[in-house]
């Protein structure tokens, strides 16, 4: 039983790396070692090419951010341009080898990271017909989340994870939660409504539950006071509850973490070249999300 288990997923992932292969252009030579230095931060190459990576597009944000200074945009106009355009080439330059180097380069330009490359060098061809949207240049700052990969914060991954997993199994408490909260406010804003009435600022039910809102989130921007004793009696009590029904989802969550906390494996940018999945274990011979041969 235990040797026809073995040749049947051995098989499994015979045929599933023939059917990636059969979908995009196996990566051998030239192309599987720039997908190695682009995707991956594993190695010194793959780090230093990251580094660089963000030192650019820091060094681009701030050339947006300072041409939009009126006095320093038209001083320095021309070194400006030169360089928006110098980061632009580089970032298409980028985008096109992040293509040539993936099996599948559909799949990647519709993956986020392909879609947010794509956003980081098209606000500059696009200003040359409409330039208001020069400044949504600034959506480069998206692809720092690459920052991740260089310094090792991949293990951060597996706490985000964890909090995921933890919120989606306390979704169900926690919409029971707000929807208490809801009536609450809803009650306590037709409450003051009638007890202040529209003389003192309350002029409808929906800008009394405006107000019942900013009193039990304790933020409080003051447009609207309760100006009768009984008031302002409702108002400390709605005060005090806001306290407490600021700690119950944390409570909540805190506990599904609790019970749902694993151990994190050892993190790794080691990246799949058929579905680009990352994280996958030095030791891996098959990707763990489509069962393709890792190659490296």
């Amino acid at each position: 039983m235990a040797q026809a288990t073995k040749i049947w997923n051995r098989k499994t992932h015979v045929m599933a790396d023939s059917y990636a292969e059969e979908l995009g252009k196996p990566l051998r030579g030239w192309r599987l070692r720039l997908h190695i230095v682009i995707f991956e931060a594993d190695t010194r190459a793959g780090r230093l090419f990251d580094q660089w990576l963000i030192a650019i597009i820091l060094s681009s944000i701030a050339v947006v951010v300072l041409d939009s200074v009126q006095s320093i945009g038209a001083r320095y106009d021309t070194l400006f341009n030169v360089l928006e355009w110098s980061f632009t080439i580089a970032f298409t330059l980028e985008y096109v080898a992040r293509l040539v180097c993936v099996r599948h380069p559909l799949r990647y330009a519709l993956s986020f990271y392909g879609l947010v490359d794509l956003l980081a060098v098209l606000p500059t061809y696009l200003a040359l017909f409409v330039p208001g949207v020069h400044a949504l240049i600034d959506v480069r700052v998206l692809r720092l989340l690459r920052v991740f990969r260089i310094f090792k914060l991949t293990a951060y991954m597996s706490e985000y994870q964890s909090l995921a997993r933890a919120l989606a199994a306390s979704r169900r408490k926690i919409m029971v939660f707000l929807m208490a909260v809801l009536m609450i406010v809803l009650i306590m804003g037709t409450v003051m409504y009638v007890v202040e009435g529209p003389g003192n600022g309350f002029t409808n039910i929906p800008t009394a539950v405006y107000w019942a809102v900013t009193t039990m989130t304790t933020v409080g921007f003051g447009d609207i006071t309760p100006k009768t004793d009984l008031g302002r009696l409702i108002a400390s009590m709605m005060m005090l509850l806001g306290w407490g029904i600021l700690a119950v989802p944390t409570g909540i969550v805190t506990s599904e973490m609790t019970a749902l906390r694993r151990p994190a494996p050892a993190p790794t940018t080691r990246t799949c070249q058929a579905c680009l999945t990352e994280g996958q274990t030095l030791e891996a011979q098959y990707c763990f999300h489509c069962g393709s041969r890792l190659a490296g």
